[in-house]
């Protein structure tokens, strides 16, 4: 047996050059599905999303588009599809991931391991915090919270030593736990790459898309689970399977700027996309034109459903910029009576 923290444990068997699971050549969509492998409505949301942040920006020379965690670079593809001509001669997209760069990606695209530095526009994050490896505390009979440890070759799991000062308090700040056997998962290094990400950008919009929790709603027994092959397996972290854990998105936020926070439904509301059929005149009139958007509103169905795609949560921070008129127009028509505004 090897017995390690789940945030080591994550880190090699999601990244380790030689055989971690983000390594594979098949990538994400090879196990799990996203909403960029959904439906191309999911990136023309984000095109649509871009279009309003240049705006806002006063169109700049030079506009960033930054895919935090690209995968395999289906966004990217997505959302250049998208773009009338005269964004894409001043866009400059970037690709972040620690995997090697896909084959068919546009060569105007730069593929990163790091996000890059001093860039105006828009940085998107699709599932990415999820996969930044973190620990895991559970606390013990005695009342003291404690590291949990995982064998990396079952999965199996055991108390180890007491927790950091500085996890304590992070855990006394968003997380707090005080009978035994309940859970806690550190979001510190997935604040920290967080932090790290916006201050990439001299002006523009942030994004963070992921499945999570706020506070109040915290997980009393933790959410570590695996994927491989489109089904939910056992997180064994062995590099077999992906390992991941929800996000407290409230703890992410960067202190000090313009924070909103609401669900994927609600956001993408906002952006023009609706699981709504289309009028059933159209199949008389156009048939053709009914099945299309027959379809698109089953696309656009699953991107909103709230027990699914529609139900992960949206975290929005302005970086030197006004605010957006598509959400300003939505939340004054009451369209998104979910949008919160998050404390720094």
């Amino acid at each position: 047996m090897t017995w390690m923290r789940w945030a080591p444990a994550m880190e090699r068997a999601l990244y380790d050059p030689d055989g971690g699971f983000y390594r594979r050549p098949e990538g994400p969509a090879g196990h799990f599905r996203t909403s960029v492998h959904a439906s191309p409505r999911f990136a023309r949301a984000v095109a649509r999303l871009l279009l309003e942040v240049d705006e806002a920006l006063g169109r700049p020379e030079e506009l960033a588009l930054v895919d935090v965690g690209a995968g395999r670079g289906e966004l990217l593809t997505g959302v250049l599809a998208e773009l009338p001509g005269e964004v894409l001669a001043r866009l400059r997209p970037y690709g972040v991931e620690l995997a090697r760069r896909p084959d068919g990606l546009p060569s105007t695209a730069l593929w990163t391991a790091e996000p890059p530095r001093g860039v105006t526009g828009l940085l998107f994050a699709n599932e990415w915090l999820d996969n930044v490896p973190l620990d895991a505390g559970e606390v013990d009979g005695d009342g003291v919270l404690r590291y949990r440890e995982v064998d990396t070759a079952t999965g199996e799991e055991r108390l180890g030593e007491p927790v950091s000062a500085a996890d304590a308090a992070w855990a006394e700040r968003w997380w707090p736990v005080a009978e035994p056997g309940e859970v806690v998962e550190f979001g510190g290094p997935r604040d920290a790459a967080w932090a790290r990400a916006v201050a990439g950008l001299e002006r523009g919009l942030a994004v963070a898309v992921d499945y999570g929790h706020t506070a109040g709603r915290r997980p009393p027994f933790g959410t570590f689970t695996g994927f491989r092959d489109g089904r939910e397996v056992p997180p064994v972290p062995d590099g077999s399977c992906d390992v991941t854990a929800h996000v407290a998105l409230d703890a992410i936020a960067v202190p000090g700027l313009h924070s909103l926070w609401t669900t994927q439904r609600e956001a993408l509301r906002a952006l023009g996309v609706s699981g709504g059929r289309p009028p059933l005149a159209l199949a008389s009139t156009d048939p053709a034109a009914y099945l299309r958007a027959l379809g698109g509103a089953g696309e656009g169905a699953e991107l909103t459903d709230p027990a699914g795609l529609g139900g992960f949560g949206w975290v929005l921070q302005a970086v030197r910029m006004p605010p957006l008129d598509v959400f300003e127009r939505a939340q004054s028509l009451g369209v998104l009576p979910g949008w919160h505004t998050l404390g720094s």
